[in-house]
């Protein structure tokens, strides 16, 4: 194994929001001579400014040219080498710029490093580790097929590999280390910084091939290194590991990783379909930003890409409750906990924050609040006071699902606030608990984002597939995790199933046969989940690698609607692979009510052919609240019925107007900050107001536009117009009447001399 050293940098701007980014600067390493690596995008013809600056920067190295998604060379240099190039007028960015990580399984409420399952992750003294997988079992091979994937090269763009696991070892094929340049995609280890394992469990789902079975244990895994240590990396960075991925030869890319920005022309979006149409699949994940609408994100938001959402296929939820009331409380393990099992009644008693010894507790259920130390710490004082099972309520309004570092020895379930109180009143007298089971098959994550799609109102996620509880390989051992970071790469392996069966298929014939083959999924209450919300359903992998039909543009995305009566047109096309006949019929929806359909009666498609078919729909604007409208069509062959999903937007809805907003100091102009923010619906006015974060006074505006276009906004401002401190930022946009802002806390910090 090669071993690397890690360039130590300062950050130059921290901007804590929902969607953020930081950047440093390779002349403040903690010594000028420290050698640094960096992507630059170049204005024009990389190859010639290759040659340009091997002839007269001799003392940088380029260590790779860009030039299939993005015009760029990857060079390497000491600090003051490398500072020196920036000066040339042909560079356009130097990058990288700290944008993107590993979608954080479930998590939602994070505490104090320890609720993050990802290499985030701290244990009690505060060492960075990997995590503890002694008590998780290999799986057997989730899908049983007569293809296992043998030839099909699947591109693993993520943390790393580690290769030398003996159930990846034999998938594992080679790759490439876009972080530092170099051969070898080993995740990071603990010497070099946060460790991860995120792209060993990504690769072990897909193909892995020892005692655990991956969907298509015989494809070749190629890892391409574009996180580092932490996790994360940067956008240029997803890019170019694309680009490499490209050049390789890959015949299907799988990227578990997201981030804040809901916008289909975002950069990595757009690299994404340019990937696909090189004639490479590509499968995202959607995000772990649920279940409210429109939290999938870049590049999940490629037109082009399949798309993944998470499910559950077989889980039992625990409900916790007392024997003479009718309340019951539901409990979320944790991930790292064992399996909560608990057959009788037992005691609850207060373990308060934890801080303390818990006296009395043999045999008891101990109830924790939230706050001050650490899950683990929390529950290893229950382990050490005999306790039967360990409850963490939240210490703030909202559901807590968390992690624990170091898997313990007792049951760990989460809940709210809310029922925390009420558990903590039945802790007074140690009231007697019992919990009973409700057993859940085939239901949507709660985690799993939604879509749709800003601005073009695509369907997102495409398809969903299990992501909850999924045990694979990790460095040393096997892990649970759960998250929509699990489910694309099952959807990956079953990508190449269909590869292996059907070589000549591209990417578009690929992705139909998973999306024809698709069912959706129904609710609690028997009615199927919304559209945005699972796509064309859960996955069949059999059903996908022979189909009979294919169907290409089944999701029925019309768009938005603006006039009182509008009529708007999609096409999908049909093929029939079979050999007989294939007869068709449309069922309009019952709730059809102010829309006109518009489709063909009975039709049919002979063998071998593909048919066009024109799907109409008119809309009453003024019969129908604005906002999202979403629904089923369902498209019968002979008596099998297809869901098809629909969406369309009455007027407006309550979509972000405000997104991907990132503030930057470039790298080598320290006199320049950048920001970036992508505006859906462009602006009459846009503005950035700066206020004092602890007295909320106003201090000075720092953007005025007018008339923005709609799109993405980028633009520079010089430093000396901020200034050096903290601040908050109100960021509005007017568009007519309608006012949007948004506010987030950034600082700008002062480098050493």
């Amino acid at each position: 194994m090669i071993s690397k050293a890690i360039t130590k940098v300062t950050i130059i701007l921290f901007l804590t929001a929902a969607s953020f980014l930081t950047s440093f600067d390779p002349r403040y390493a903690q010594a000028m001579g420290e050698e640094v690596s960096v992507i630059v995008e170049v204005d024009g013809n990389p190859y010639k400014w290759k040659n340009y600056i091997e002839d007269y920067h001799p003392f940088v190295e380029v260590v790779h040219v860009y030039d299939t998604l993005l015009n760029a060379l990857a060079i390497k240099g000491e600090a003051k080498d490398v500072y020196d190039i920036d000066k040339e007028d042909f560079i356009q960015h130097v990058f990288p710029a700290q944008t993107y990580e590993v979608p954080q399984p479930t998590i939602k409420n994070s505490e104090s490093n320890e609720t993050k399952l990802s290499s985030h992750q701290s244990n009690h003294s505060g060492q960075k580790e990997t995590p503890s997988s002694s008590s998780v079992k290999p799986p057997s091979r989730p899908v049983q097929s007569k293809y296992t994937g043998e030839g099909v090269k699947v591109g693993v763009i993520d943390t790393g590999i580690a290769y030398e696991h003996p159930d990846l070892e034999t998938s594992f094929k080679g790759g490439y280390d876009v972080v530092e340049f170099d051969e070898d995609p080993m995740e990071t280890l603990p010497k070099q910084g946060a460790p991860t394992f995120h792209g060993s469990h990504v690769s072990g789902i897909i193909a892995a091939n020892g005692e655990m079975q991956g969907v298509a244990p015989d494809a070749e895994i190629y890892a391409y290194r574009a996180l580092g240590p932490g996790g994360v990396g940067s956008s240029v960075g997803i890019i170019a590991a694309i680009e490499r991925a490209v050049e390789d030869g890959m015949d299907i890319i799988n990227l578990s990783l997201g981030s804040t920005v809901n916008s289909p022309d975002w950069p990595t979006s757009m690299a994404v379909n340019k990937a696909i149409d090189q004639g490479v699949a590509v499968v995202i994940a959607n995000g772990n930003s649920g279940p409210e609408n429109w939290t999938v994100s870049s590049p999940a938001t490629s037109v082009k890409a399949l798309s993944v959402g998470a499910s559950i296929t077989e889980m039992d939820i625990p409900f916790l409750a007392a024997p003479l009331d009718d309340k019951k409380i539901t409990l979320s393990p944790m991930m790292g906990s064992p399996d909560w099992e608990l057959q009788k009644p037992y005691k609850l008693i207060n373990g308060g924050l934890g801080k303390k010894p818990i006296d009395n507790a043999e045999g008891k259920i101990v109830l924790f609040k939230r706050g001050d130390i650490p899950f683990t710490e929390k529950v290893r004082k229950a382990e050490e006071a005999g306790a039967i099972a360990a409850i963490i309520y939240n210490n703030e309004k909202g559901k807590l699902e968390g992690g624990l570092t170091v898997p313990p020895s007792i049951p760990v379930a989460a809940v709210s606030k809310k029922d925390g109180k009420w558990l903590l009143e039945k802790t007074k007298n140690e009231e007697w608990l019992h919990t009973s089971y409700q057993h859940l098959e085939d239901k949507l994550a709660s985690f799993s984002s939604k879509g749709p799609v800003v601005a073009n109102w695509d369907i997102k996620p495409e398809v969903i597939a299990p992501g909850v509880k999924i045990a694979s390989t990790v460095p040393g051992g096997y892990q649970e995790l759960q998250g929509t970071s699990m489910a694309a790469p099952f959807v990956t392996g079953v990508l190449a199933l269909i590869k292996e069966a059907h070589p000549e298929w591209g990417p578009k014939k690929l992705k139909a046969a998973v999306l024809s083959t698709s069912k959706p999924y129904q609710n609690q209450e028997g009615r199927l989940y919304k559209p945005i919300e699972q796509g064309m359903g859960e996955v069949k992998p059999e059903k996908s690698i022979n189909p009979d039909i294919l169907i290409y543009g089944s999701r029925l995305t019309f768009g938005k609607v603006d006039q009182r009566n509008e009529t708007k047109t999609v096409n999908m096309v049909i093929e029939n692979r079979s050999n007989q006949e294939k007869k068709f019929r449309f069922d309009i929806p019952n709730d059809s009510k102010g829309v006109t359909w518009d489709v063909p009666q009975t039709f049919y498609v002979k063998p071998k052919e593909k048919k066009r078919v024109k799907v109409g729909l008119r809309v009453h604007s003024g019969n129908l609240k604005k906002g999202l409208h979403q629904g089923w069509l369902s498209l019968y062959n002979e008596n099998e019925a297809m869901k098809l999903p629909y969406l369309f937007v009455n007027k407006t809805s309550n979509y972000p107007k405000i997104d991907g907003l990132e503030l930057s100091v470039s790298p080598f102009k320290q006199d320049q900050l950048k920001y970036r923010m992508y505006l859906p619906d462009g602006a009459d006015q846009l503005t950035i107001d700066l206020y004092d974060p602890s007295t909320l006074r106003y201090i000075k505006t720092i953007v005025e536009e007018k008339d923005v276009e709609a799109g993405m906004l980028e633009s520079v401002l010089p430093k000396e117009k901020v200034g050096k401190d903290q601040y908050l930022a109100l960021v509005k946009v007017l568009n007519g009447q309608e006012y949007s802002s948004i506010v987030t806390d950034f600082q700008i910090l002062q480098h050493p001399s």
